[in-house]
C-alpha cells in the first residue's frame, strides 16, 4: 500500500471513497482498504480489524477488572487523569497543534456572552452527566472543557492517522470518509430525496457540523448539545467566522435524549464521537429519539470507536488505564449493540464500515 499526500482538503471537497476486505493468509484479521480521492490527488490507507470483538481490556475479563481496580483507587485515580490530559496535550503540540493558545483565545473572548444567550435554564441534567470524564471533574461543564474542545478534536484526528504528513491529511481521511459514507449510504437507500434539513446531535464546539454543512451547503444544518459552554463557544466561532449575513447553523442547548423538536423534520441526523461517552441507556434513548426526528428516507450515521479495530485492541496497557480513567462509560459503550439498537427502534439498511483506523461509522434508514 501506499499513502500519497495532498495539500489542501476541506469539508466539502468533492471526494469518493472505494472500500474492499482482503483476506490476509495464515491470519484472521480483516484488513479494510479505503480510498479518498478529491480533485487534488489521492489517499490510500489501510485500515485493520483486529482478532477480537472487542478489546480484551472491556466488559468483564481479568484485564478490564484490573483496570477498573486501579481507577478505583482514587489517589492513583487523580494520578492517571492528570496524565491522560498531559498525553493529550503533548500529542497535540508535537504535531502542531496550538493547544494552549487556542484555549487562551477562547478563555480570553468574549465568548460568555453567548451562553447566555444560548442556554436553556429549564434543562435537567442526567446524573450520568454530571460525572467527571475527559479529566475535567466538571465534565463538560465547564469553560476549560469548552475552550480546550477543538483542539482535542485536532488531537484525536492526528491520533487515528499517525501517518498523515500533516492536519489537512489526516483529516482527508477521517472527515472525509465519514461524509462519504453518509451520503454513499443516503443517496443508495433514499435515492434522489434532497437533504434539506440535518441535525448534529452532540455536536460539542461545532466542528463536525461545520463539517456538515460545508458538505451540504443547501441544507438548514442544527447543532446540539447537553453543554452550554460548548454550544457558546461554537455559536461564537460561527460567528467570527461567518461570511454571509444570514446565520448557515443554528445551534441548540438540548439534550439528545428528549431534544423536544418537531416529529420527522430532519433528512440527516448525524452523532459523532458521542455515544463512548454514554450509558447503554443513554444510547438506546438517543436512537429512539433520532427514529422520531427523522423523515421516511431519512439517513441516521452514527461515528465512533470501533471496538474491532485493531489499534484500539492492541493499545499498551499504560494507555488504555489512562483512556479508561477519563471516560466512564467507556465499557458500557464496547458491549453495546448499536445495530442491534437502530434494528429494533425500526430502522433498516443498517451498515458499519470502519472508515478510519480508529473509528467505526454505522449508517441507517427509516422506512
Amino acid at each position: 500500500m501506499y499513502l500519497s499526500a495532498i495539500s489542501k482538503f476541506n469539508c466539502s471537497t468533492p471526494a469518493r471513497s472505494i472500500y474492499g476486505d482482503l483476506s490476509v493468509s495464515g491470519s484472521t484479521t480483516c484488513m479494510r482498504i479505503a480510498v479518498v480521492r478529491s480533485a487534488d490527488g489521492e489517499i490510500a490507507a489501510e485500515f485493520e480489524e483486529g482478532r477480537l470483538e472487542r478489546p480484551r481490556w472491556t466488559g468483564e475479563t481479568p484485564i478490564s477488572r484490573l483496570v477498573g481496580a486501579l481507577i478505583s483507587f482514587k489517589p492513583l485515580y487523580s494520578v492517571m487523569k492528570l496524565g491522560a490530559r498531559q498525553v493529550l496535550i503533548s500529542t497535540a503540540e508535537k504535531t502542531n497543534i496550538p493547544w494552549r493558545d487556542m484555549t487562551r483565545e477562547i478563555l480570553e473572548s468574549d465568548v460568555y456572552e453567548e451562553k447566555d444567550a444560548v442556554e436553556d435554564s429549564s434543562i435537567v441534567y442526567p446524573d450520568y452527566y454530571l460525572n467527571p470524564f475527559h479529566a475535567y471533574d466538571e465534565g463538560n461543564l465547564s469553560w476549560l472543557a469548552a475552550a480546550e474542545a477543538e483542539a482535542a478534536t485536532m488531537s484525536m484526528i492526528r491520533r487515528a492517522i499517525p501517518y498523515a504528513s500533516s492536519l489537512d491529511e489526516a483529516n482527508q481521511i477521517v472527515r472525509g470518509n465519514w461524509l462519504q459514507a453518509i451520503e454513499s449510504h443516503h443517496h443508495k437507500y433514499s435515492g434522489n430525496r434532497e437533504i434539506r434539513d440535518i441535525l448534529d446531535i452532540g455536536c460539542s464546539v461545532g466542528v463536525s457540523t461545520r463539517c456538515l454543512a460545508e458538505r451540504f451547503p443547501s441544507a438548514k444544518v442544527t447543532g446540539l448539545d447537553l453543554s452550554p459552554f460548548f454550544v457558546a463557544v461554537a455559536q461564537y466561532k460561527d460567528k467570527k467566522s461567518q461570511q454571509r449575513k444570514e446565520p448557515v447553523i443554528r445551534w441548540i442547548h438540548g439534550n439528545g435524549e428528549s431534544t423536544g423538536l418537531p416529529s420527522g423534520s430532519f433528512d440527516l441526523v448525524s452523532v459523532s464521537y458521542v455515544f463512548h461517552e454514554c450509558p447503554e441507556r443513554a444510547i438506546r434513548n438517543i436512537v429512539k429519539e433520532v427514529f422520531r426526528l427523522l423523515r421516511s428516507g431519512g439517513t441516521f450515521a452514527v461515528t465512533d470507536n470501533s471496538p474491532k479495530s485493531k489499534i484500539l485492541q492492541e493499545l499498551s496497557p499504560v494507555l488504555f488505564t489512562l483512556m479508561k480513567s477519563t471516560e466512564p462509560f467507556l465499557d458500557e459503550y464496547y458491549l453495546c449493540d448499536v445495530e442491534g439498537m437502530m434494528q429494533r427502534v425500526g430502522l433498516v439498511n443498517v451498515k458499519s464500515s470502519l472508515t478510519d483506523p480508529r473509528h467505526t461509522t454505522i449508517t441507517a434508514t427509516v422506512p
